[in-house]
């Protein structure tokens, strides 16, 4: 600890107690302290700067945000950084943690302690950081350590930790640039390894999971690879079971299907896999957040053939749509229940019926007195129409 204090460089001291600043603020004289420092010295009754004892015209203090993040830097990296030029300091700390996580000689504890500094100064959004890690290309190495390694890590609880701080360091870094290094997952073994993490991962790890699929969907650079996630039959079932049996993930493993969903090249295997009946289910469940988007993506899928033969023989399925039509609490689903209720309606006669017994025209006309929009209220006309005929 003393050597630590005698450390300390001197834009992080307390004029006043000369430790280091805990909770900076500063004076109208531009002077910075501890906020517990100044504000003892104002409730004596001094109404000087104790630095230039100029008179406080303005006794307010503000909080120094930018001092306190470099103090935070600074407490992380430690004589990796140097307060007089952070700039310099921020691209020598981190070629030297990419140097770190390189090295076959670091241990794993040392490179779970570099993924922490990482993880750290990607939290940091400013442009020169964001030119660092784009410059010394840290997504590509990150990847390439937690999909490029032998499945047995999957199976150590130390590996694991790491692989979970390697994935929210992977998120933040996907934010800051191209997304194109995310294509290295479509080599055979790494995404051996993606599914091995999907099935076997923690919850940590499969919410990581679904959102690197989500950023796979967003750009047309990585189209490809979310045509081959969700070309995969494996991972399909794993994202479904996700859905509907663990409440931890099953929002981000909704969006993630969404995701998949967006291409029409996807859809087919989705519905092969399970998709149709685990979005019903987690419907049906009545105590979702994501209903909404689960609605549309039943919307979507409802668009080929085998989805309608699966949904119309799912259980109350017809039932669990026509819930849907018109909720106080969640009008968002009403465009879409009525959308794939006129598309079944359209061709099962057994669809009709089991609709009409379930109340849809009462809900048809209630959702026609209520705020919707327009293009639902010509929708819900189009199923009442039908229904009547």
């Amino acid at each position: 600890m003393n050597e630590s204090h005698n450390t300390i460089p001197f834009l992080f001291r307390c004029p006043i107690s000369l430790d280091l600043l805990e909770d900076p603020v500063t004076l109208c004289t531009g002077q910075t302290y501890d906020r517990s420092n100044i504000e003892k010295w104002l409730a004596a009754g001094n109404l000087t700067c104790p630095v230039t004892m100029q008179k406080l015209h303005d006794p307010s203090i503000v909080p120094n945000h930018t001092l306190r993040h470099l103090i935070d830097q600074w407490l992380q990296l430690g004589p990796l950084f140097d307060p007089a030029n952070p700039e310099t300091s921020t691209i020598d700390s981190l070629a030297s943690l990419k140097r770190t996580l390189e090295s076959h000689e670091s241990s794993l504890e040392n490179k779970f302690q570099a993924l922490k500094k990482i993880y750290l100064l990607s939290d940091d959004y400013c442009s020169f950081n964001k030119s660092c890690f784009l410059q010394l290309d840290f997504l590509p190495l990150l990847l390439e350590l937690v999909f490029g390694r032998a499945e047995t890590h999957v199976s150590s609880k130390n590996h694991m930790n790491f692989i979970e701080l390697a994935l929210f360091c992977i998120q933040k870094l996907v934010l800051l640039g191209s997304l194109e290094p995310l294509n290295a997952i479509k080599d055979g073994s790494k995404l051996v390894t993606f599914l091995l993490l999907f099935e076997k991962g923690t919850d940590s790890v499969k919410t990581s999971l679904c959102r690197v699929i989500e950023s796979a969907s967003s750009s047309s650079k990585t189209e490809d690879l979310c045509c081959t996630l969700g070309n995969s039959s494996k991972l399909v079932h794993e994202i479904v079971q996700v859905i509907n049996k663990n409440d931890e993930v099953s929002g981000d493993a909704i969006k993630a299907m969404s995701a998949l969903c967006s291409l029409q090249s996807n859809r087919e295997s989705l519905v092969r896999g399970g998709a149709i009946n685990g979005i019903l289910r987690y419907i049906s469940s009545e105590r979702r957040n994501m209903t909404p988007l689960a609605m549309r993506i039943v919307e979507k899928l409802v668009g080929l053939e085998s989805a309608k033969e699966i949904l119309v023989n799912y259980p109350n399925s017809v039932q669990i749509l026509v819930n849907m039509v018109f909720r106080v609490s969640n009008q968002e689903c009403s465009e879409s229940a009525v959308e794939v209720l006129l598309t079944v309606c359209g061709e099962f006669v057994r669809a009709r019926e089991e609709a009409i017994e379930s109340g849809v025209l009462t809900r048809l006309l209630l959702l026609l007195q209520s705020q919707c929009s327009n293009t639902t209220k010509s929708k819900a006309r189009m199923l009442l129409k039908l229904l009547r005929s």
